[in-house]
């Protein structure tokens, strides 16, 4: 054990504009391929956020788990179709911090957690502590709390809940105590119930709404909750009436937003619709925008920085084509095809949820098959994308890709979407395509890192997307559609709209005006930097949260 990772430590001197000591609460981080505690967008944005607190000298922790099992390995069956496999992770780069605290599950009051360290100079980041429940002296049950990321059992889950939340906030008092307590998305409230009845502030708590899905914004019923353990004490049953809403539920957000002094949303249009989607409750404190970002450093190829830094057109295609290649070798191994890199590419990968259609170009099948048979603009569509593992409906989907493109010498659906596969994907693609609902992706990250790679976006005007686009100029945005219509509608035009798009103006611009495209692809670079670099957003959070 070393001693220094049981203090409040950082191997630098602290910029006295983040002197604030910030401990950060997240279910998953995103630091490293080989550090498998992340499923998608919320952990590679935790991540991001370490990265860039570590760059500019912040004096920010990261609080997370350490998952036995990760979240899921992606596998397939005999067919091709999706395996789920669960395999242990040993990680012995982390160290035991020696710190163990309690916490009170159901009805046993000492189950036991520690504190493991990734230390900075590991992955370059802020240090993280993450915990396990996976340690000698905890019973059978207890031991396998930390075992999975987003565990379908829902007592798992809220046992999951006051693991990070009151564990994690017992391990930061050990460290000192903080002077902000963060939670980035609602899985660790008993934080804020914890630390309430220590005597902590009401202006010492901030957090961060991510998600405008019913099922990101957790409800449970509260009578439940309070006999599991989930408020760290006992509530009278006048003070839980304090806390429900909906008959006799807990919604994580809305005790989240009553507790929290202020609050933020992850991109200019989700604050609005958040402030819309909560109005109704009261108590509830100030939603702010702080778009989210992704590290620069982290996600961009240097070569293709240097060539749009030079703005040499001919070196910057050349490291693409390059880059290109570098992809298609795992497009051969995974689905035994032969990609060409003068072929424009088309990448659609993020998590597989039914609100963002991976599937959306196959809905007018007679259409696809146009665009995936022209000869005179070819191209090559890639899916790739983890469903949740009990998420049937988005196993359904990515099989159903699985089965379609499995013939088709120019259509692949690949497995193992995490990090070093997502950042292949951005430096291989031309073109990003993003497909959600409109108003249901608050913000989405994936189309910033490939933007700064030189994929174009092509997408719904959703999430972060309105504050960066240019329409034809750094991107190709679609119509948008009223979000009011039936769901079959909204799908028919945006997917009409689409294939317009790609057809008229996408694959002509690629292969007929190619010094136009290039000036799109730097255009897209130049606006994703700085304003959507993880920088200026780690800047933001302690300018309008943490100071």
């Amino acid at each position: 054990m070393n001693t220094k990772y049981n203090t409040w430590y950082h191997p630098y001197k602290v910029d006295k504009k983040y002197s604030n000591k910030v401990a950060y609460f997240s279910m998953e981080f995103g630091i490293h391929q080989g550090l498998k505690i992340y499923s998608g967008g919320l952990g590679f944005l935790a991540g991001s956020h370490m990265r860039s607190a570590f760059e500019l000298k912040q004096n920010v922790i990261g609080i997370g788990m350490l998952w036995k099992y990760g979240y899921y390995d992606q596998a397939r069956n005999k067919d091709k179709t999706l395996r789920t496999d669960f395999i242990e992770k040993t990680y012995n780069f982390l160290e035991d911090t020696g710190i163990e605290v309690t916490v009170k599950i159901h009805n046993n009051p000492n189950v036991k957690v520690r504190a493991f360290v990734l230390k900075p100079e590991i992955f370059g980041s802020v240090p993280i502590y993450l915990l396990s429940t996976d340690i000698e002296g905890n019973d059978h049950l207890s031991r396998t709390i930390t075992d999975k990321l987003y565990d379908a059992n829902e007592n798992t889950r809220i046992a999951q809940s006051i693991v990070l939340g009151i564990g994690g906030a017992k391990v930061v008092e050990a460290l000192g105590g903080a002077d902000k307590y963060h939670l980035n998305e609602g899985h660790a409230l008993p934080a804020f119930y914890y630390l309430k009845s220590k005597g902590v502030k009401k202006n010492n708590f901030v957090f961060t709404t991510h998600t405008p899905e019913k099922a990101g914004n957790e409800e449970r019923d509260a009578n439940y909750l309070n006999n599991f353990g989930f408020f760290g004490r006992k509530l009278s049953n006048e003070e839980l009436s304090q806390e429900i809403v909906n008959g006799n539920k807990l919604n994580y957000t809305v005790a989240a937003l009553r507790m929290a002094k202020k609050a933020n949303a992850v991109s200019k249009l989700h604050a609005k619709v958040s402030k819309d989607m909560w109005k109704g409750f009261d108590r509830t404190c100030k939603i702010v925008p702080i778009t989210n970002a992704q590290n620069q450093n982290f996600w961009q190829d240097k070569k293709l920085k240097k060539a749009w830094e030079d703005k040499k057109e001919r070196t910057f295609v050349n490291r693409k084509k390059a880059l290109k290649s570098e992809l298609f070798k795992d497009v051969l191994d995974q689905t035994q095809k032969l990609f060409d890199p003068e072929v424009l590419t088309i990448v659609w990968a993020r998590r597989f949820a039914g609100y963002k259609r991976a599937d959306l170009l196959l809905h007018d099948i007679e259409r696809f098959e146009r665009l995936i048979n022209n000869k005179k603009y070819p191209v090559q569509i890639i899916w790739s994308g983890k469903p949740y593992p009990r998420d049937f409906s988005g196993i359904d989907i990515f099989n159903k890709l699985v089965h379609y493109s499995k013939y088709r010498p120019n259509l692949a659906v690949l497995i193992g979407y995490e990090m070093r596969l997502s950042r292949k994907l951005k430096e291989g693609s031309d073109v990003w395509l993003n497909t959600p609902r409109i108003t249901r992706e608050a913000s989405g990250t994936s189309g910033m890192s490939a933007a700064m790679n030189g994929s174009v976006n092509v997408s719904i005007n959703d999430g972060w997307i309105p504050e960066f686009q240019r329409n034809n100029k750094n991107s190709f945005i679609l119509p948008e559609q009223d979000y009011k219509m039936p769901v079959w509608e909204q799908d028919k035009l945006d997917a009409e709209n689409l294939y317009d798009i790609l057809e008229n103006k996408v694959l002509p611009t690629y292969y007929d005006k190619p010094h136009k495209w290039q000036e799109i692809v730097f255009n897209g670079i130049s606006d994703v930097l700085p304003e959507f670099s993880s920088h200026r957003m780690a800047d933001q959070y302690y300018k309008e949260l943490f100071n």
